[in-house]
């Protein structure tokens, strides 16, 4: 295999992982693989882990996919991967533009970040598939379920303005606070997220569970890999009605006491987690650039280590070389 690959990072941030992952992966393969990274931020540090950097313009610009498809066809991007939630509309949206220049943009479709992007939406998707999701609520007139509850951004992510609320007088103070929200009753249980990876054409190839064992800023920071056979049949029907593009997370809350599992959220893109399951052998990073070889892969049952255990921590790079102060002392 001596096919170059050129792939571009959107927004890439601190996803440092997640580039590592791709280069094990071409390593791995033993393809040349020539990883962009774009940021607003030139001082996001993952762009330092990768070969070339670009420089683009916010999102909220108009001119910011007209400036992404001249990147793309300039260097001859294969694929073009998105890291965060707020430009997956515009890319879904936009995709057959970069198409037509010879870059798949891994994102699912415009109607189903739709679904993503609305909590309400979510919720109902999820119903619709069979699955149990919370009840929500856009109007503390309406909620009349018991307490706590809990209400965030009705397209939130990250946690951010996220709380839970014991009383009405509490859930009004933040109704005023987030502006346009979304309630459903809290549930206590425990949480997992489930990382899938799904070929472009949507078929499945990884589905993996696993625990959220500590959480900071809605990021995991330890987590375990859990081989559930409900959720993964569960999965199995979402991605029936979903048909994702590339990797997708899912997010549910097993009910303490029945074990029901209450699915909550969809984040269409690689979460920040998702290299754990990646280390574990659900290898999305090699899955994506088989895909884009034309080497797809069918579905891998277990592919991820049952019970492995893992524990996230920061690291720092220096991005400008600092110059050595002279003192005087007296």
């Amino acid at each position: 295999m001596n096919r170059e690959i050129h792939i571009l990072f959107t927004s890439i941030g601190r996803r440092v992982e997640l580039v590592e992952a791709f280069q094990k992966a071409a390593q791995k393969l033993g393809v040349k693989l020539v990883i962009y990274g774009a940021d607003v931020s030139k001082t996001a540090p993952a762009l330092f882990y990768c070969d070339e950097i670009v420089e683009i313009c916010k999102i909220a610009d108009p001119k910011y996919i007209s400036e992404l498809i001249k990147i793309c066809e300039k260097n001859k991007i294969d694929a073009l991967i998105p890291t965060i939630d707020t430009d997956l509309l515009m890319l879904s949206y936009n995709k057959e533009k970069f198409e037509k220049i010879g870059t798949k943009v891994y994102v699912s479709s415009y109607e189903h970040i739709k679904w993503c992007r609305d909590k309400r939406l979510t919720s109902e998707f999820f119903k619709s598939c069979g699955l149990h999701s919370p009840n929500v609520y856009d109007n503390i007139n309406k909620y009349h379920e018991e307490y706590p509850a809990f209400i965030k951004p009705i397209d939130g992510s990250s946690s951010i303005d996220a709380y839970m609320v014991k009383n009405i007088k509490e859930l009004k103070v933040f109704s005023d606070k987030i502006g346009e929200y979304i309630i459903q009753p809290y549930i206590e249980g425990k949480e997992y997220t489930i990382d899938i990876f799904c070929n472009y054409d949507g078929s499945s190839v990884f589905i993996t569970p696993r625990e959220r064992l500590a959480v900071r800023s809605g990021e995991v920071l330890k987590t375990r890999i859990t081989q559930d056979d409900i959720i993964i049949e569960e999965m199995k029907k979402l991605i029936e009605t979903f048909r994702p593009c590339g990797q997708i997370t899912v997010q549910l809350i097993q009910e303490k006491s029945l074990r029901e599992n209450y699915y909550i959220e969809i984040n269409p893109r690689f979460g920040g987690g998702a290299p754990l399951s990646i280390k574990a052998g659900a290898d999305s990073a090699m899955a994506l650039l088989l895909d884009v070889m034309g080497k797809q892969l069918a579905f891998q049952q277990y592919a991820a280590l049952d019970n492995a255990v893992f524990s996230r921590f920061d690291q720092s790079v220096c991005i400008q070389e600092g110059t050595k102060k002279k003192y005087d002392y007296y």
